[in-house]
């Protein structure tokens, strides 16, 4: 087991550097899941967060600055239904079907939900090895315990992205055995 947590400032390229290591790792034949989230932009702004299940492909909203329902963080509203549905789903599935558990992101739009919260969990529980995106600051009893189990974590720069990507995904595919194919 192994828990390898990617930090760094909003905008810096995490998420970027997480969909490479899981493609790197897909074309190598590894089972991948979890799940991953990415801006949805209109005009230019961002106006919300898209929640994606990494072995289904099923996507929701994670989090709307238009919605008036769900739990505030910022400028924006947490979409309890989708993240629970899809989010704390494909990590409870990924607990015991993948080889490779991806969490983009724990922070605090992810953390307002029990359930969300339980699938990481499981995930921890599980054993298997885990790629996270976590929240670089953010002070919270299960972002604390997965700091204390990380085999490393990693602080993206624009510097470094591209290298930690590569990297990264060598270091996984070694974690779950090397390439499948």
């Amino acid at each position: 087991m192994g828990i390898w947590l990617v930090t760094g400032s909003p905008g810096i390229g995490k998420s970027t550097a997480v969909s490479k290591v899981i493609m790197k790792l897909k074309s190598a034949g590894v089972i991948v899941g979890g799940c991953t989230t990415s801006e949805k932009r209109a005009g230019g702004a961002r106006t919300g967060f898209e929640i994606r299940d990494l072995s289904s492909g099923k996507a929701g909203e994670l989090a709307s600055a238009t919605s008036r329902v769900g739990p505030r963080v910022g400028r924006y509203r947490v979409n309890l239904a989708d993240l629970e549905k899809i989010g704390g789903a494909a990590l409870e599935a990924a607990s015991s079907t993948s080889e490779l558990i991806v969490v983009d992101e724990v922070g605090p739009m992810e953390l307002v939900s029990p359930e969300f919260r339980k699938g990481v969990r499981s995930c921890i529980d599980s054993g298997k090895p885990m790629l996270v995106v976590a929240h670089e600051r953010l002070e919270d009893d299960l972002l604390n315990e997965l700091r204390s189990k990380a085999e490393a974590i990693l602080p993206l720069t624009v510097e470094n992205r591209d290298a930690a990507a590569d990297g990264l995904a060598e270091t996984l595919l070694k974690a779950v055995g090397g390439p499948k194919v």
